[in-house]
């Protein structure tokens, strides 16, 4: 079972689109100034934080003039994220490299932030706004949500789910759209919570290659790079690592038996809400396509035989089912770096992914397009 209600993104790495070559990387000097004006400012001081792998640390107190003024000399050894504190009240996300900022903010006016000089830290401000706007979307879904959970309202809930599917499918474009016009600067992977690695693996593997161009023998990015390259093998358009495990007769079924199908392969287990939840949609599309070519494989997470034998026959589930009963710790789990279900693949008929996390609306769509 997901731990996220709806499921909406998982925690990944985006990256950005540019088109600079090897001459075009940016001069650096080790050296970035950080000056502005603090007006109306409580009783407090100016911090200076920097972002080391997943969180943060100060480096720094900045000393504050008589009219609220600042200016402090930050050393780099190359691009980085950083925070602003003021008196402990706001926090300005300023990404740095070879250029300068200035940032002025008001206390008595939320919206009189201003960064300038440094187009990077100008860019981080975009995606910030882009992260606030979803955000408050995203709260409001899930309010709405446990209402209709509440009520037991379940065309609301699959409504609400529908919806969910589709905003993840907006606010990518929108993510894409956003990063593409940003000329190469490194602030666009503050976006790392806002794209689907899954869904959106070829983009950023492809933006990956400009990026360490442009900004070469930096840590972060050959971090970036590492991961990207342990999830190559289950990227759209691969052909998918073959699963062979006992079906409910103890015989062994591969994966690859089903070629010259389209095939979904099913993540899911009999202790799976919201895997049970989807099972009627699967049945009856399943139904629907069969004939013409369809079939779903069906790779349970379960620890025992009977749960997922009865759970079968409960949910009317006739397609082809396997398992080692070893729950997360599944063979075929750990191939597909499964850490949550339900989740599916697609496959085309000569076993290459064609689609991924489809149910709903979504598994729907896909196969009308396939088929009709």
């Amino acid at each position: 079972m997901k731990k996220s209600i709806l499921n909406l993104l998982s925690v990944v790495l985006v990256l950005f689109f540019a088109s600079c070559g090897k001459n075009d990387i940016q001069e650096f000097d080790g050296k970035v100034k950080i000056s502005g004006e603090v007006k109306n400012a409580p009783e407090g001081k100016i911090e200076i934080y920097k972002f080391v792998d997943e969180s943060t640390e100060i480096i720094s107190e900045i000393p504050m003039g008589g009219e609220g003024d600042f200016e402090y000399e930050l050393s780099l050894e190359g691009p980085g994220f950083f925070e602003l504190h003021f008196m402990n009240q706001k926090i300005v996300k300023l990404a740095l490299y070879a250029d300068d900022v200035a940032v002025i903010y008001d206390f008595n006016d939320e919206a009189s932030l201003k960064v300038s000089g440094a187009q990077d830290s100008q860019h981080l401000q975009k995606i910030e706004a882009l992260m606030v706007e979803y955000q408050n979307t995203i709260n409001e879904l899930n309010t709405a949500y446990f209402e209709a959970m509440s009520k037991r309202d379940q065309e609301a809930i699959k409504s609400i789910q529908t919806t969910a599917q589709n905003l993840e499918t907006t606010q990518s474009q929108k993510v894409k759209e956003t990063l593409d016009g940003m000329d190469g600067s490194f602030a666009a992977m503050a976006g790392i919570a806002m794209l689907n690695i899954k869904t959106d693996f070829q983009y950023i593997d492809g933006l990956v290659l400009n990026l360490n161009e442009k900004y070469p023998n930096t840590k972060m990015i050959q971090s970036l790079m590492n991961q990207l390259d342990d999830m190559r093998a289950l990227s759209i358009g691969q052909v998918a690592p073959e699963i062979a495990l006992p079906n409910p007769n103890d015989e062994l079924i591969k994966l690859s038996d089903l070629r010259g199908k389209y095939v979904l392969i099913d993540f899911w287990a009999a202790w799976c809400r919201p895997c049970r939840e989807e099972n009627p949609n699967v049945v009856r599309l399943y139904n629907q396509y069969k004939d013409q070519g369809f079939e779903v494989f069906g790779v349970s997470l379960d620890r025992t035989k009977e749960a997922w034998v009865k759970a079968i026959a409960d949910d009317k589930l006739t397609w082809t089912h396997v398992s080692d009963l070893k729950y997360f710790n599944s063979e075929a789990a750990a191939t597909y770096q499964i850490n949550a279900i339900p989740a599916t693949y697609m496959l085309d008929p000569e076993g290459k992914i064609i689609g991924k996390d489809l149910r709903g609306a979504s598994l729907e769509n896909k196969l009308k397009e396939i088929f009709e």
